[in-house]
């Protein structure tokens, strides 16, 4: 018996290490794409755009930090601005999944019956599209460019959102204080955004720093098939087809933009994964 509750003493005492340590890793790899992006407001070391033809191709080294592309620009300096509209494109997708998603599970998990079924039937349908097909078409028939980018992985979030919502109305409605609360005639609005939505914002938060690499992998994805952020604003995305062609003689180009999307989707995986250990799964 004794040494039962030590190994099991012993195994959440493991996972609590590693909860702790995917949290530091994910807050500390996510300060630093933070840091670069706003920096990028105030600083580039050049213009993203500037040019320098006797440059060309020039290596890693003290004046160029990541060297220069196959028009003497600075890899750094694009990579630096490149990361504000790939977050920002991030950020305006899963802000507005998360609101549309999290009202429309709420509201589809209190009334329950056949709205909820007919939503949740939805919902079903549009997740049953490839995500990437879908939103492929939707930017093929609204155009490329930032704007329908955003448009198209707004609605490809949503039903996550929605079921997560969901999920928790119908863990938090049945319980004493939500029937309470129904007996004093507090109206569903008040309910549903005072009594249960406060209890679910651990889960929604980690959803959304989830959501936040998914949607930076969604929109390279796009601007690497050059249906995203189009030139000459950069992006990690298009920077990354751009310079596949120049891999053997110049690999620093495409490492770059290619270490920075995974270095950014592992920093929110990591950040959304501690924040789930650490504040969901303990919930009931």
């Amino acid at each position: 018996m004794k040494e039962k509750n030590v190994r099991e003493k012993t195994k959440k005492e493991k996972a609590k290490e590693k909860t702790g340590t995917d949290f530091i890793i994910g807050v500390f790899l996510s300060a630093l794409v933070l840091v670069m992006a706003l920096s990028s407001f105030f600083y580039t070391p050049y213009g993203y755009n500037d040019m320098d033809s006797a440059a060309r191709f020039s290596p890693p080294r003290g004046e160029y930090l990541l060297g220069t592309d196959n028009f003497g620009r600075d890899v750094f300096s694009r990579i630096m601005e490149g990361s504000k509209y790939t977050l920002l494109v991030a950020l305006l997708t899963v802000a507005g999944s998360a609101l549309a998603g999290s009202s429309i599970g709420l509201l589809s998990g209190y009334a329950g019956g056949a709205a909820d079924e007919i939503i949740m039937r939805l919902m079903d349908t549009l997740s049953s599209f490839p995500g990437i097909l879908l939103a492929l078409l939707m930017v093929s028939l609204l155009g490329s460019g930032e704007g329908p980018l955003v448009a198209a992985l707004l609605v490809l979030f949503i039903p996550s959102f929605v079921r997560i919502m969901r999920s928790g109305v119908l863990q938090y409605k049945e319980r004493d204080f939500v029937k309470t609360a129904e007996l004093w005639g507090c109206p569903p609005a008040r309910l549903l955004f005072v009594h249960i939505l406060p209890n679910l914002l651990s889960s929604l938060l980690s959803a959304v720093v989830l959501g936040l690499g998914n949607a930076i992998l969604a929109e390279a994805t796009m601007s690497y098939l050059g249906l995203g952020i189009q030139p000459p604003l950069p992006s990690w995305g298009r920077m990354l087809a751009e310079y596949q062609a120049f891999l053997f003689n110049a690999p620093w180009c495409a490492l770059a933009p290619g270490i920075m999307i995974m270095l950014t989707v592992l920093a929110f995986h990591y950040l959304g994964e501690g924040i789930r250990r650490r504040y969901v799964r303990g919930q009931p």
